[in-house]
């Protein structure tokens, strides 16, 4: 097993991470975003409008071939974006690159419109119909239909990572951050969400794509809605803030300043890497999963659908993205401490100790940091890399924290994780309550908290329940990705065993530990990426070619 977690974890380095100044995978997508732009004469802008005409049902009819209708497959792509990479992503890239991340992440958005249309034309133009009627696409069919056979072991290598894929980021994962959410705010089991979001995904999918179309076009909105307008709310309440914070956010693109806390690097590279790749991973263009689901899309017209597209990305990160973002910084959420519990074991808290200290447990005093009302005396405890303010033993911050944390597990030379607290009367904890710096969902959650205090409590609830819908919602569209590929490599027969086995992988991921298939499904979404950009590249004339014949025609009318 260690020599397994070896290989994934210097794997995803190699996809993702390599070089570590400007990731390949990164410079790939967005030299691509910005070469289908220039090519495509910046559709994304001249033809955002016939986008939304198109998805409002302008051109909808019933009897062209497809499943279901422009509006029903735009929101089942959204539903596998918009997600938890709205709410942890931008956190992140705000906390590792400073609010100038966000900036960059905007730009991987215009490019990525201009991915989104151009990969979905082609999954449109080259898609299959399946014994029942149904219809199949995606990026392993444009790939094998439009290279030829000889590129055919691409398709299967992009099919069996998008399986796999499926089964790990779409959906154990998903319900890995449920189950734990639940269970660290209300103290309900793993098993239990589990077995009742296994459930709602199973009663979805098994029903097929007209199911999934119908749940994620209700779904869909309602969610989105409500997370833009509680976001709204805290920006109305801090009005003044709104101007401060885009012009924060523009300065540090190009001149990033590391926060008072220890937020952001304040180098450029790392801003400017660190967003793109979180806008990457928000609103997936170029990663090929998108296309699966708007090949169902019912149109005669593959550009129609491509249109379609491209308004995804601005949604997902130009909307809803910024309405995060924004919150988070008007509200000085993101370089400030929050009063929460934390575990002094947990993987996201590293210890320091003085000279003095390194030296004593050198000569085998061991390694213990102390703490006296509540400050450590020779070291320094940090979570999220910032120091910590004062440690408390319980929830009501009244009684602060004596007594020792033994450390081992050496990180580096100078930084280590703990393995016992024990209170100066020798009482062991678990859990220690302070001043820190959040991160992920928790700086999100920690922002509404604050942006909506003056109007109510428990804001943070909101994000709670963001998050409950958004990982449900992505259960169910990479449920249909996952089985469109299998379909491809197995034949139709396996899509109802891949459902159920699917449905098995949700609960799966609630109850169990996720570190490695975390890391494993980030190395096989890197590979679906890598193989469908190569396919893009080869195939840009091919969407170049039925854009201009599309758009050489007037559309004016439903029966243009």
């Amino acid at each position: 097993m260690e020599t397994f977690d070896w290989i994934i974890s210097t794997l995803e380095y190699y996809i993702w991470s390599y070089p570590e100044n400007f990731p390949l995978m990164v410079a790939l997508l967005l030299i691509f975003g910005l070469y289908i732009t220039v090519r495509m004469g910046f559709i994304q802008i001249r033809k955002f409008g016939h986008g939304l005409k198109v998805v409002t049902g302008f051109y909808d009819d019933p009897e062209d071939e497809g499943d279901i209708n422009h509006f029903q497959a735009l929101t089942t792509a959204l539903s596998a974006t918009v997600g938890t990479g709205n709410i942890v992503g931008v956190a992140l890239a705000i906390h590792y690159g400073g609010p100038g991340a966000l900036f960059w992440m905007w730009v991987t958005a215009i490019f990525g419109m201009a991915i989104k249309f151009t990969e979905v034309t082609l999954a449109q133009e080259f898609r299959g119909t399946n014994p029942d009627g149904t219809v199949s696409g995606g990026p392993m069919y444009y790939i094998e239909r439009g290279l030829g056979d000889n590129w055919k072991w691409l398709a299967v290598a992009f099919a069996g990572s998008a399986a796999i894929c499926a089964f790990l980021t779409g959906n154990a994962v998903q319900a890995n951050s449920v189950a734990d959410m639940m269970q660290t705010d209300f103290q309900i089991p793993l098993w239990f969400t589990g077995l009742v979001t296994a459930s709602l995904v199973a009663a979805v999918i098994l029903g097929g794509i007209k199911r999934i179309g119908k749940v994620t076009s209700r779904l869909v909105p309602f969610m989105g809605v409500l997370y833009v307008l509680g976001a709204l709310v805290i920006l109305f309440i801090n009005y003044d803030a709104i101007i401060p914070s885009l012009t924060t956010i523009v300065s540090n693109a190009f001149n990033p300043q590391a926060g008072a806390f220890g937020v952001g690097s304040g180098a450029l590279i790392f801003t400017l890497s660190y967003g793109v790749q979180r806008g990457i991973f928000s609103n997936e263009a170029g990663q090929g999963s998108a296309p699966i689901a708007h090949s169902a899309a019912k149109t005669d017209e593959p550009v129609r659908e491509g249109v379609v597209a491209l308004l995804e990305p601005f949604i997902d990160t130009l909307v809803i993205c910024t309405m995060t973002g924004l919150v988070i910084i008007s509200t000085g959420a993101w370089d400030m401490q929050h009063k929460s519990p934390i575990s002094p074991t947990g993987d996201n808290v590293t210890y320091e100790l003085t000279t003095e200290a390194t030296n004593n447990a050198a000569a085998g005093n061991g390694k213990v940091l102390y703490f006296s009302d509540g400050l450590p005396e020779n070291g320094n405890m940090n979570h999220y890399s910032a120091p910590v303010d004062t440690m408390f033993t319980d929830e009501a911050y009244s009684q602060p924290f004596t007594g020792r944390i033994t450390l081992t597990k050496a990180e580096s030379d100078d930084l280590y994780q703990a393995s016992e607290v024990v209170t100066e009367d020798g009482t062991e904890l678990s859990t220690l309550y302070g001043g820190v710096v959040q991160n992920g969902a928790p700086l999100t959650s920690a922002a509404f908290e604050k942006g909506l205090s003056p109007l109510m409590p428990g804001g943070g609830f909101l994000v709670t329940f963001a998050i409950l819908l958004f990982a449900v919602s992505t259960s169910i569209s990479w449920s249909y990705y996952g089985d469109r590929a299998a379909q491809y490599l197995f034949g139709f027969e396996s899509i109802f065993a891949y459902r159920l086995v699917y449905v098995g992988m949700h609960f799966l991921g609630a109850v169990v530990s996720l570190a490695t298939v975390w890391a494993f499904g980030d190395v096989m979404l890197g590979l679906m990426a890598f193989f469908n950009i190569i396919a893009l590249f080869a195939l840009s004339g091919v969407a170049y070619k039925i854009t201009q014949k599309y758009f050489s025609k007037d559309h004016d009318s439903p029966e243009s």
